[in-house]
């Protein structure tokens, strides 16, 4: 398992960007598949985006396709997620999560590793 921290959460208007951050501990940071997912209050977690171990390939849940993107810095063991044209139904606390395969983060009963969460509010 890895240690996972986001941060980068905030209040913002509709239509402006947020920029989240996941930073891992240990050092087999580079093998692990990684996702974002969210949970909006009174609804169940739900996948949001997952990149694969080299960064060769990207998943995104179908209402954040062109607007979100998610990117890795292996050589910092960071996982970010850059969020345009926030919607007020993008509002949810977001998690980080690390899993051994592409498939296991694209699930919220797949990862092993989960961050405490970062809240993102969007106005309207």
């Amino acid at each position: 398992q890895v240690q996972l921290v986001e941060s980068g959460g905030g209040l913002v208007q509709a239509g402006g960007s947020l920029s989240l951050s996941c930073a891992a501990s240990g050092r087999t940071f580079s093998t692990y598949a990684l996702g974002w997912f969210r949970q909006a209050a009174g609804k169940e977690r739900e996948f949001v985006a997952a990149i694969s171990n080299s960064a060769g390939k990207t998943y995104y849940t179908n209402s954040v396709k062109g607007r979100f993107t998610i990117s890795r810095d292996n050589a910092i063991n960071t996982v970010y997620l850059q969020m345009n044209n926030l919607k007020p139904e993008d509002t949810a606390v977001y998690y980080c999560a690390a899993g051994n395969t592409d498939y296991e983060v694209a699930t919220p009963i797949g990862p092993h590793s989960w961050g405490q969460g970062t809240q993102v509010t969007v106005s309207s």
